[in-house]
């Protein structure tokens, strides 16, 4: 088979695979819900209304159905990004996902790119001048980095960064978050398009001290993966032949012995983004960041199941997605990855 062919073959393979575990996720999300005692309406207002306004609302709400009819009508509203409202707010999931997602993701996006400045450099060097100073000192900041609890080192860069007026919490500034005008809820690229530069620097201050933490915790794992496959790499045959028709050592290991790491890489970096998409939620807590991880923390406590379940499948589908594109850029890459 033809290298397009096989391509074409994996994509439409990974692609139809990912639909039945959506599905899979989906349903257990739905079951793990209506396993809770009670029902959603009751485990979230059950102290605050009488009994005969709870019977409505829950008739209101179809809890009083049979659960395969409760099935099928969840299913329609998956398909239909239509995941209902909270009990104790009346928002909307989709609100919730648009408002708050978008500030889980702007940070996680900032968070990730830290990881990978910090992480990939420092894991080349480190495998590059193996056992000299370098390594060392890179094997050794990355264990330590990365054994710190992301909730100390928040609070230690909030105390640095309070002694010099940095921000240290929030997404912006008050008046700023009150005016700017929020068309696609990315601060910073809301800031942008209304050119609003004074607003456009506070969004940045605010956004890089959690960023940074976030994506220092991260690149302890980048730069020990980085540096592991770089030195099985520097072992084979073509770096060696490719040496030996005096290529310099630069060109050695940016452009073939990084270029075969590569593929691990990608995969734990996809993975990792993942991770920090769906865990951020003891930086923003740290952070007071207002993303849909604290809003996840908050609506558990209030026992609002309603948008606990749109959440959870929102983040299901997101790691289900990343995964598929994790797997789609490292076929792009890796001509051996193919299904036959």
């Amino acid at each position: 088979m033809s290298r397009g062919g096989g391509l074409r073959t994996y994509v439409l393979t990974r692609v139809l695979l990912a639909i039945p575990t959506v599905f899979i996720l989906v349903t257990m999300v739905f079951l793990l819900m209506r396993v809770a005692p009670g029902d959603p309406i009751t485990a979230a207002l059950g102290a605050k209304l009488p009994a005969k306004e709870l019977e409505k609302r829950k008739k209101e709400a179809g809890y009083d159905r049979p659960i395969a009819d409760q099935y099928v009508e969840y299913l329609g509203q998956v398909v239909t990004l239509d995941l209902g409202e909270s009990v104790t707010d009346n928002r909307s999931v989709k609100s919730i996902i648009v408002e708050n997602g978008s500030a889980t993701l702007e940070l996680t996006l900032a968070a990730f790119s830290i990881t990978l400045l910090v992480g990939i450099p420092i894991g080349l060097l480190a495998g590059r001048f193996r056992d000299g100073p370098i390594d060392v000192g890179g094997r050794l900041f990355a264990i330590v980095i990365y054994a710190f609890p992301v909730f100390f080192l928040g609070f230690l860069a909030q105390l640095l960064a309070s002694k010099v007026g940095w921000p240290t919490s929030g997404r912006a500034s008050p008046i700023v978050d009150f005016d700017l005008d929020k068309i696609s809820y990315f601060y910073v690229l809301d800031s942008l398009i209304a050119g609003d530069w004074n607003a456009f620097w506070d969004v940045l201050q605010h956004l890089f001290l959690p960023a940074l933490v976030l994506g220092l915790t991260i690149s302890g794992v980048m730069i020990r993966l980085v540096r592991v496959n770089l030195m099985q790499t520097l072992r084979g045959d073509y770096v060696e032949a490719a040496r030996a028709r005096g290529i310099s050592e630069r060109r050695v290991v940016i452009n073939h012995a990084f270029r075969n790491a590569l593929v691990p890489v990608i995969t734990v970096a996809g993975l990792q983004f993942a991770i920090l998409l769906s865990g951020a939620v003891l930086t923003e807590e740290t952070f007071n960041w207002p993303g849909i991880g604290s809003e996840l923390i908050r609506y558990l406590d209030e026992r609002d199941y309603i948008a606990v379940q749109g959440i959870v499948v929102v983040f299901a589908i997101a790691v289900v997605f990343v995964s598929l594109l994790i797997d789609l850029v490292n076929a792009f890459i890796d001509p051996r990855v193919r299904y036959r």
